[in-house]
């Protein structure tokens, strides 16, 4: 994935418009219909990869890989999993890799091959992709919770720049996002701003008002992502700073 590299926690910091977020729906037991089914499909089509990499950094082969991970996300499509568990002022991502590690406890005392299938729901994942990742994953003597709170990070953060794109594409600005985007997370070298105006047809001045209005757009759609997997958005500044600290 191409990530916004770790420039990008000297500036995360702003305000969130709080709303029901995705990530809220996962979370309330009590939602029902196919919205609470489409946030969760949602969710595990993000974050599948933090899910995939630390079992795979826990030992496991690829294709065991795979189907832990599509268990593991069978569990969270199944109504009220996360309901009972307390999270108090546990965050999310921690919680969660908690919830993991218990999951991968019990699968590995049984033969997981004969548990995937018989029609049930899968994650559809993209092997090869997810190989390529974790193979360029540099090597490192962290342990494989550690890491797992920085891909949550980067996946949170690919999560809003995808929004961030999106937006941009539905309100017409999709090749203004296209030339401008890499400067979301780093300062311009000597001459970029010129060039990209030139590609736009507006001038520097343009291009700097630009890539500020993108930062803050980006900004908040990453502390809204944040946001949307807290019950007390009192929280939202420790959660930041966290995210920041684990990029």
């Amino acid at each position: 994935m191409n990530y916004p590299t770790e420039a990008t926690a000297r500036w995360l910091q702003g305000t969130a418009r709080f709303s029901t977020t995705r990530w809220s729906l996962v979370l309330e037991a009590g939602t029902d219909g196919d919205e609470r089914e489409g946030a969760m499909n949602e969710f595990c089509r993000i974050y599948w990869y933090p899910v995939y990499a630390f079992i795979r950094r826990r030992g496991a082969d690829p294709e065991p890989a795979r189907d832990l991970t599509q268990g593991f996300f069978e569990k969270l499509l199944t109504r009220d999993w996360l309901a009972g568990l307390e999270r108090k002022e546990t965050r999310f991502s921690t919680l969660l890799c908690v919830t993991l590690k218990n999951f991968l406890a019990s699968e590995y005392r049984r033969d997981t091959a004969l548990k995937r299938g018989g029609g049930r729901k899968t994650l559809s994942l993209d092997m090869a992709q997810a190989e390529h990742w974790f193979g360029a994953e540099p090597v490192t003597d962290e342990t494989p919770e550690r890491l797992f709170e920085r891909r949550w990070a980067q996946a949170v953060m690919e999560a809003a720049m995808r929004r961030l794109e999106d937006e941009c594409v539905a309100m017409g600005k999709g090749t203004l996002y296209s030339v401008l985007h890499s400067f979301l997370a780093r300062e311009p070298e000597e001459g970029e701003y010129e060039r990209s105006g030139t590609m736009l047809g507006v001038d520097r001045r343009a291009v700097a008002v630009a890539v500020f209005r993108l930062r803050k757009q980006f900004k908040s759609m990453v502390r809204e992502e944040v946001a949307g997997g807290l019950r007390d958005p009192s929280m939202l500044d420790e959660e930041m700073r966290h995210l920041a600290a684990a990029l």
